[in-house]
């Protein structure tokens, strides 16, 4: 039986739980006043996650402040985004205090994304038959990680909901491989990422180009087969096509360091309830 990596997107879970509860104004602070409701709903998507993956190893990345080497290519990357509240900021530190009771490592280099640091330890065991990974996120950015043994896990509003891209359904779901998800990011530019690819060339477009060509290099070998109109639009922006990839590609050789061995899922549950009563929180069993 293959044993089970899960590979958690700290920042994608810390994030919707927080702004899945903060609508509602209820910020669930201790005594001391500090802010826990991204924290509390943090659990219920991971211990979840745990519970209906039951993976024999569990690491969670982390970005490392707003600035990484894709800012220094594009400075206008992810500009666009607003500062976290000032609620959320208290739980960055704390989610992770959380995180290590569960002795589950918390990966993050700076200058990197979390997504740079999650493909490099999938790509890790891309050749290793006896493990099988799943990407617990919901950036689609990392559909580009999906290939034999490593799935992708989009999690959809509620809790549990989860959208499972795999080798075996990818086409199917997006009409397109997961080697060409960078590329189609590329034609399309990503707005949540504020970097914009070629102008007036959008997801269906891009997927019916890539469907007849393959590669973005393919379509601008064959442009005189475009119409004029798409063949000005990449020849205007084909410079942005190009970087607009580069910032779309997740980093598989991030210089992290990660022992497999320190990963291995098996928490001390009276050592998580102690970091859980400092922080006033309820004992791991309500979460599970």
């Amino acid at each position: 039986m293959r044993k089970q990596v899960l590979l958690v997107d700290g920042m994608a879970l810390l994030f919707r739980g927080y702004f899945a509860t903060a609508f509602t104004g209820n910020f669930m602070r201790n005594s001391q006043g500090i802010p826990l409701n991204g924290i509390n709903q943090f659990l219920r998507y991971f211990l979840h996650a745990t519970n209906t993956f039951a993976p024999s190893h569990v690491v969670c990345c982390w970005d490392m402040g707003s600035t990484t080497y894709r800012t220094e290519m594009f400075p206008k990357y992810k500009a666009n985004r607003d500062e976290p509240p000032d609620e959320l900021r208290p739980q960055f530190d704390l989610v992770k205090e959380v995180v290590a009771s569960f002795d589950v490592p918390n990966i993050g280099i700076v200058n990197y994304e979390a997504d740079d640091c999650i493909g490099t330890i999938a790509h890790q065991f891309k050749d290793q038959e006896d493990y099988e990974t799943t990407i617990l996120t919901g950036d689609l950015d990392m559909l580009q990680l999906v290939e034999d043994r490593v799935q992708v896990a989009i999690m959809r509003k509620g809790i549990g909901n989860y959208e499972i891209f795999s080798a075996d359904n990818f086409y199917e779901l997006k009409g397109i491989h997961p080697h060409q998800i960078v590329d189609l990011k590329g034609m399309m530019g990503d707005a949540a990422d504020n970097y914009p690819g070629v102008k007036g060339i959008g997801e269906k477009t891009g997927i019916k180009l890539l469907q007849k060509y393959d590669t973005v290099e393919n379509v601008l070998d064959n442009i005189a087969e475009l119409t004029p109109a798409m063949q000005k639009r990449f020849q205007t922006d084909e410079d942005m096509l190009h970087l607009s990839r580069q910032l779309a590609k997740i980093n598989c050789e991030v210089p992290l360091e990660y022992v497999l061995e320190e990963s291995l899922w098996q928490y001390n549950e009276t050592k998580v309830n102690a970091v859980l009563a400092d922080l006033e929180m309820k004992q791991v069993t309500y979460y599970m």
